[in-house]
């Protein structure tokens, strides 16, 4: 009796902390996906942006600069395109993630058998799109931002990790702020240019991350109201602060 009534409280808090897109202010995208050798190659992050305004989202590219109401991004959206490799024909569908790399909402996946790559990407991702623009997105103002902590116990996996965006606030004045992109493992941090400048990976602490710079590799710790790549040099720690936006 008291199993079945831990798994219905358990049922009901998963459920009440469910997300939709229609939580979430806008869209971030980025200028390269996976399957990409450059950005923006065929035009993809622009046909993604294009298809975004059109079913109704407010996007940005990764390197724009965000309005002062959407500072925080737990508020945003993060959208990743994947290919589903098949024998002339090409196929794409699109994932929606909230900042803490879950996913929110994945697509139908779009098709097309075109010979030109270009003609291809575009026809298969507008494709994919259709479901998307079917769930006539609206935002609902109920967006869980990053300082509001869960307290259910289906909740309780991502109480540490909401410690690294309550951690150093950036400064976005900074010229040489790098812009923090969710990964499958953590995150990549790009440059203005835009430019991937580091690669950091989760442990288990939400204030500290395996980092990898120009082929060095260390740790990106949170400390003194700051963010720094720690490693070693001739077996000396050089200790170097890093300006980030998560």
């Amino acid at each position: 009796m008291k199993l079945k009534v831990l798994f219905a409280l358990l049922l009901c808090s998963v459920l009440g902390f469910s997300q939709s897109i229609n939580d979430y202010k806008a869209v971030i995208i980025p200028l390269k996906y996976e399957f990409m050798k450059t950005d923006n190659q065929y035009r993809m992050a622009t046909v993604t942006k294009s298809n975004l305004l059109k079913a109704g989202f407010k996007a940005y590219y990764a390197n724009e600069e965000i309005p002062a109401g959407l500072g925080d991004r737990c508020e945003l959206l993060y959208i990743d395109v994947k290919r589903d490799n098949a024998f002339l024909v090409t196929k794409l569908f699109v994932e929606f993630k909230d900042c803490y790399g879950k996913v929110i909402y994945t697509s139908e996946t779009g098709k097309s058998r075109e010979k030109d790559y270009e003609v291809a990407y575009k026809e298969s991702l507008d494709n994919a799109f259709v479901s998307i623009i079917a769930q006539h997105y609206a935002y609902n103002g109920k967006t869980m931002s990053s300082k509001q902590v869960p307290t259910t116990a289906a909740a309780a996996a991502v109480v540490s990790t909401n410690v690294v965006s309550a951690a150093p606030v950036a400064d976005v004045s900074d010229p040489n702020l790098l812009y923090a992109q969710p990964t499958e493992n953590g995150y990549q941090l790009i440059d203005k240019t835009p430019k991937v400048v580091m690669k950091l990976l989760k442990t288990s602490r939400p204030d500290s991350f395996i980092a990898i710079k120009d082929g060095v590799q260390g740790s990106l710790n949170a400390k003194d109201n700051g963010w720094y790549f720690e490693y070693y040099q001739n077996d000396k720690l050089v200790s170097e602060k890093i300006s980030v936006k998560f």
